[in-house]
């Protein structure tokens, strides 16, 4: 189908978010299949990132910061957008297909036409509900992207009127079972990766903590965790409730802090984990420090006894398989893992607690109902919002050991049959056999 073609991706940042690291995997396997592919990281300034963030929250239908989106926001737009696509003229060729991703991106979309490639728009967040939000947001895009080839988005809820039906696929995100962020841990190597880092007590002395790399080589673990914590870390058998996001107000970490409290019994002895990248680390998103400071406020709000329990934890970017596996090693000892967002995309951290055969807590919006497909899968939350339910939800489980081993054994079951890179693969696949390749 390809031939000659080249298959050119376009996102805002190369690390820190969910949609770098589904390029990375994707990108590795489709070259590995034989498949020509590029990978551009757009760059901005940081009143272009605001601006684009106002429009993500908007998507979202949340009202962000309040700030327009009129005619010198379009201005902004396309100046810097402007700038990028000057650096693309050369790079891509005549019927090449591009994948532009989020609002970010969509700005680029004329220039790639009037290169002659086949445009497809993938958008990765999105809201179950439109409110005067989510419409201007879309006013703003539209533009942009009423002539592109394609749309793909992570739920069919996210499209807007305006998108042509037939040029629309449903692509569900996916893991790969061999990252550094889903391979397998054994015990030891969990524990000593986490005490490494600072996030839990070290179960014995070890000078060097080593891992496996995707590649297949050993890395070496030399960054630490920055954590806002009251003393010691979280004993090493612990019961942990762990959340692992960026630091987005959609998230809602200050939510899921408020409803830990409220379930908190010092005889259960469980630790909270609120963990995210660093917060320079992801280039695309001005508001992490905000929504990071805001966190420590309330947590330093706790009463003493709570807040010896609470721990806000910034992984370290510098090295992404640092990072990743540091993830894996959290998720893999959460006794619950939790994703309490007030709107999601899809949350693919939702999936990789469910293949590390973890239960899950988590919002029953965007795209987590497309994973937590019933009861025996994990525990939705209707309400995100619902704090004192959330904490119940909690309580019950964190004393269910029985019932934390169904769910997570059946959750793994249903992420090997659903949610693997293979079937995402094939599913581009028949997106790229439907276009009218130029």
């Amino acid at each position: 189908m390809l031939g000659s073609r080249t298959v050119v991706n376009v996102n805002s940042t190369a690390v820190g978010g969910g949609v770098a690291e589904l390029l990375e995997m994707v990108l590795g396997y489709a070259r590995g299949g034989g498949v020509a592919t590029r990978w551009f990281v757009i760059e901005g300034s940081l009143p272009f990132f605001e601006l684009t963030k106002r429009i993500h929250n908007g998507l979202y239908g949340s009202s962000g910061d309040g700030g327009e989106l009129g005619a010198s926001e379009h201005e902004l737009y396309e100046q810097m957008l402007a700038r990028n696509a000057g650096e693309i003229d050369g790079r891509v060729r005549r019927g090449d297909i591009v994948l532009l991703h989020d609002p970010q991106t969509a700005g680029l979309a004329p220039a790639f036409r009037r290169l002659g490639a086949t445009i497809v728009w993938r958008c990765h967040v999105g809201s179950d509900q439109s409110n005067e939000w989510t419409e201007r947001s879309w006013r703003f895009l539209r533009p942009y992207l009423e002539d592109v080839d394609g749309y793909v988005f992570s739920s069919p809820h996210f499209r807007p009127a305006w998108v042509d039906p037939a040029r629309t696929h449903v692509i569900s995100p996916s893991i790969d079972p061999f990252s550094p962020k889903n391979m397998a841990l054994t015990r030891s190597q969990v524990l000593a990766l986490l005490g490494g880092a600072g996030l839990t007590e070290r179960s014995r002395p070890q000078a060097r903590v080593r891992f496996p790399r995707g590649n297949g080589r050993t890395g070496v673990l030399r960054h630490q965790a920055v954590v806002v914590r009251e003393s010691s870390p979280p004993p090493a058998d612990a019961p942990l409730v762990v959340q692992i996001s960026r630091w987005d107000w959609m998230k809602d970490m200050a939510g899921v802090m408020g409803g830990f409290a409220e379930s908190f019994d010092l005889a259960v002895g469980a630790h909270l984990v609120l963990a995210g990248p660093s917060v320079d680390g992801v280039a695309d998103d001005p508001e992490a420090f905000q929504v990071l400071a805001d966190c420590r406020d309330r947590w330093e709000a706790l009463p003493q006894v709570v807040r010896r329990h609470v721990h806000l934890a910034c992984l370290p970017t510098v090295d992404q398989a640092e990072n990743a596996v540091l993830t894996n090693a959290l998720q893999r000892r959460a006794t619950i893992v939790c994703q309490k967002s007030l709107a999601e995309g899809f949350g693919l951290t939702v999936a990789e607690a469910m293949w590390k055969a973890r239960p899950v807590v988590a919002s029953a919006v965007g795209g987590i109902v497309d994973q937590v497909q019933g009861p025996n899968l994990g525990v939705l939350l209707h309400d995100p919002a619902d704090l004192t339910t959330f904490a119940t939800v909690i309580d019950r489980l964190l004393r269910a050991p029985a019932e934390r081993r169904r769910l997570g054994t059946n959750a793994r079951r249903f992420v090997v049959r659903r949610l693997m890179v293979d079937r995402h693969l094939q599913r581009y696949v028949d997106l790229i056999r439907s276009l009218s390749l130029r």
